[in-house]
């Protein structure tokens, strides 16, 4: 049979890299085997209507526990949990209806609808594994990660674990993080098509859930009160508690050993609050009912009750006779503690992590498990070795002088000792706000004066403080600022910078200070934290000395030898392009994502770019009006660099994989419109996704491949095994292990009209991450990207405080013009 295939839409891989000194890796890829057996697909549906969905999967595992010999014909089907049901073979009816009935404090009956959809070809899927361009085979792969979801939540679920999205959570041995929040640990797993045939992916993963607790402690934790002294609630605490409890499922506790379960609706008033009691035909108080009912006094009668029925059949509860339901995700958004808290359950060196990764491949015994025989499907039990190599860092020149010109650097790391910035900026009227109560003046001015001693030792001209340190509020940030800037332009004393001293930087202190200065007053700024300044070494001085430097316009470092270490960039007029979209905290179904986009400005080097925000739809991954944003910044670059781009490199951060076609055909249609428009020819575009939030960990064979925390070596580069069976893409490390486990990024090409070869395109990535200019150590994605992340992430914090959100997307506040085409966001 001939093989009809259509043109790929992605460019394909235009060899392997051979640049770098080869090192031996592992994956945490399994190979997966798998037999055609004839997959098919049926619907489910489930009456009555009203049945929690959290009682499907065992409402399914009982049907086809009493049917598999008889009606299933002997299969095994895997179910998703919701709608479809999928068997390897036809089962032996187009449509059959079953019974279903639990047994509990009551039986409970359901009908089981089972309707024939589809069957399910994995041709395409064979065809792409061997090495046919074609679109990823989805509704194969769904099959597959559903087969291996029913193994881990039916037939391996001695550690009762709580499936969340790909990743399955124990129970056992929570941690708490804090605020009525326990973190639990657990694994992650997916399938994927790779050039060394089918993988499944495991990963160590953790995540918060809602510790099991009476409701009122939850209430006590979360209002940081004390049950001595907990007496009343003010509106704020209401707030925090609508916020909290919404959406929250609970049992009662006032019914001896029957506990019916309610999912938190709202709040409403307190147990004063009055309701009919149909029974008795008289109105009374929540607090004389359960008073009379149950022989219950309400200790905390301030407290607003828990409506958990509806508008129609309204059902009110005392907080007081409520515990939360185990096995609850936190949906709310964690503070700084909490996030610290979680990351250290899973922080985990290499080896640690290696070792728990393979415990788990050999616990879940996939190739024994029943399904994993009906569906044809073995997965490996070790772990993919891979040929991976470590590119050459490229050597960074500094200022020409008598000192230390040329810098090597080593794992990724160097410092600034002895070494004067390229192009120091200038730094003029400056003036510093401690935000600290406990922090004396003395300490902060002696702090000025070693930064301003440090800056100049580096190359970059700033100053002396001849302002009095100014002593601010943190609670009346904006007005002490407002009032301060004022009283300076008053004595006609302009302001360059605004350095603050805070106490955190999690804070929301933080977030208001950068607002200010970029929205309203118009001044660079630069934050340092309490805990560094007291004590602070030169490596400290040296790392604020060069993001105020990269702030003003300043260039820190170049390339020794740029033709060598920016291949392609360096032969014709580039204007390099990074973006991202962060979107609003989980919950919140109102505020706008923030689209971000940055441009280079300087070429032939690469250290300034500009930048624009915008605001767009909820949640919208996609950018609105990228053509004129692109326009804008292919204009600046000519006002900058004097001359037009002839060609374009776009880093796009944050895109999955199910939306590069929609990237494909709407951003790269948009910067080609752009282009064209001003120079009326079709661009040379090479886009490249950046892709952090994955799971694959690559870990070194033996101890030469590994950097000083274990960890592969900063240049770390894998384009072979456990890649895309066809289409350009490649994992590279850029970046020195500091702690836990290293995450390389993984680089997927989806246009490449400038031909690079795989080598060009790893190695002028990989060296473009020497230039940040931010500290001194290459970064884990390519600066674009980077950069584009940072000032979506600072545009957050101005849509935090844009009013009126409810009714869509709202304009940013502007920032102010003596800030842009500068790197405020460094």
């Amino acid at each position: 049979m001939d093989i009809v295939r259509d043109e790929p839409m992605f460019p394909a891989r235009p060899g392997l890299g051979a640049v770098g000194t080869p090192c031996g890796v592992r994956a945490n890829h399994f190979f997966v085997g798998l037999v055609d057996k004839g997959l098919h697909q049926y619907d489910v549906t489930i009456s009555p209507d009203t049945t929690p969905k959290g009682m499907y999967r065992e409402i399914m595992s009982k049907l086809v526990s009493e049917n598999r010999q008889t009606e299933l014909g002997g299969r095994l089907p895997a179910y998703d949990g919701r709608k479809l049901l999928f068997s390897a073979g036809e089962l032996p009816f187009e449509t059959m209806e079953f019974v279903v009935t639990l047994s509990g404090r009551t039986e409970r009956m359901y009908k089981v609808v089972i309707k024939h959809t589809t069957g399910i070809s994995l041709q395409q899927l064979f065809m792409l594994l061997a090495g046919y361009p074609s679109d990823i085979p989805a509704q194969a792969l769904q099959v597959l990660d559903i087969v291996l979801r029913d193994i881990i939540l039916n037939e391996r679920n001695s550690m009762e674990y709580v499936a969340v999205g790909r990743s399955f959570f124990s129970p056992r041995g929570p941690r708490d993080i804090g605020m009525g929040v326990e973190g639990w640990t657990g694994f992650y797993q997916s399938i994927r098509p790779t050039q060394n045939g089918l993988s499944v992916i495991i990963d160590i993963s953790s995540t918060a859930f809602i510790r099991p607790l009476p409701l009122i402690d939850y209430v006590m934790l979360i209002l940081g009160k004390d049950r001595r002294t907990f007496t009343s609630i003010t509106p704020m605490d209401l707030v925090l508690l609508n916020k909290a409890l919404k959406g929250l499922r609970i049992e009662v506790t006032h019914r001896g050993a029957a506990r019916p379960k309610y999912r938190i609706a709202s709040l409403k008033n307190s147990p004063s609050l009055q309701f009919f009691q149909s029974s008795a035909g008289v109105e009374k108080s929540v607090a004389d009912y359960f008073r009379e009912t149950y022989q219950l006094e309400m200790d905390y009668d301030f407290l607003p009750c828990l409506q958990v029925g509806n508008d129609q059949r309204p059902n009110y509860l005392p907080m007081e006779v409520c515990r939360i339901v185990a096995g609850q995700k936190n949906r709310k958004k964690l503070d700084a503690k909490q996030v610290s808290n979680l990351a250290n359950l899973t922080c985990q060196s290499p080896d640690t992590r290696e070792k728990k990764i393979r415990q788990f491949v050999e616990r879940n015994a996939y190739s024994r498990a029943e399904r994993a025989i009906e569906f044809g499907m073995e997965v490996d039990y070790c772990p993919t070795s891979v040929q991976a190599r470590v590119l050459p860092a490229p050597t960074l020149k500094y200022r020409e002088t008598e000192r230390e010109c040329l810098c090597y650097p080593t794992d990724g790391l160097w410092n600034m000792k002895n070494k004067l910035v390229v192009d120091g900026a200038r730094v003029g009227n400056w003036a510093c706000v401690n935000f600290c109560r406990g922090l004396n003046d003395s300490v902060v001015d002696k702090f000025c004066s070693d930064l301003v001693t440090w800056c100049r030792t580096s190359g970059v001209r700033m100053d002396g403080l001849t302002l009095p340190i100014y002593r601010a509020q943190p609670e009346q940030v904006e007005d002490e600022l407002t009032r301060f800037y004022q009283n300076m332009l008053v004595r006609g004393q302009k302001i360059d910078l605004l350095l603050a001293i805070l106490p955190e930087k999690n804070g929301s202190l933080y977030g208001n200070f950068k607002r200010i200065c970029d929205t309203q007053i118009g001044v660079m700024s630069q934050c340092c934290l309490d805990k560094n300044i007291r004590n602070a070494k030169l490596p400290y001085f040296a790392n604020v000395a060069i993001k105020i430097n990269a702030k003003f316009g300043g260039r820190n470092l170049e390339f020794a030898n740029p033709e060598e270490s920016l291949p392609f960039f360096s032969t014709e007029p580039t204007i390099m392009f990074g973006a991202d979209v962060t979107h609003p905290a989980a919950l919140d179904d109102t505020s706008p994502s923030i689209a971000s986009v940055v441009a280079s400005q300087d070429w032939p080097k690469v250290a300034n770019y500009n930048g624009i925000i915008r605001a767009q739809g909820h949640r919208q991954e996609l950018i609105d009006g990228l053509e004129n944003i692109v326009k804008e910044l292919l204009l600046a670059f000519v006002e900058r660099s004097k001359q037009r781009p002839k060609q374009l490199i776009f880093y796009r951060d944050g895109v999955s994989e199910s939306q590069f076609k929609q990237v494909l055909e709407q951003e790269i249609h948009e910067i080609e419109k752009a282009w064209t428009a001003l120079y009326n020819e079709k661009p040379k575009i090479t886009f490249v996704v950046v892709q952090k939030r994955h799971h694959t960990r690559l870990f070194p064979s033996n101890s030469q491949y590994e950097d000083k925390s274990g960890n592969i070596r900063a240049g770390t580069v894998v384009d072979n095994n456990i890649c895309h069976p066809t289409e350009f893409d490649f994992f590279l490390c850029s970046h020195a292990g500091a702690k836990g486990t290293s995450r390389p990024a993984h680089y997927h090409v989806l246009r490449d009209d400038n031909k690079f070869t795989a080598d060009a395109l790893q190695s002028l990535t990989y060296n473009l991450c020497y230039m940040y200019s931010c500290c001194t150590r290459s970064v884990s994605i390519a600066p674009p990207a980077y950069y584009a992340h940072k000032l979506a992430s600072r545009a957050r914090f101005y849509a935090n405080q844009a009013s009126n959100a409810a009714a869509g997307p709202q304009p940013l506040p502007e920032v102010k013009d003596e800030l842009k085409r500068r790197m405020f966001y460094c």
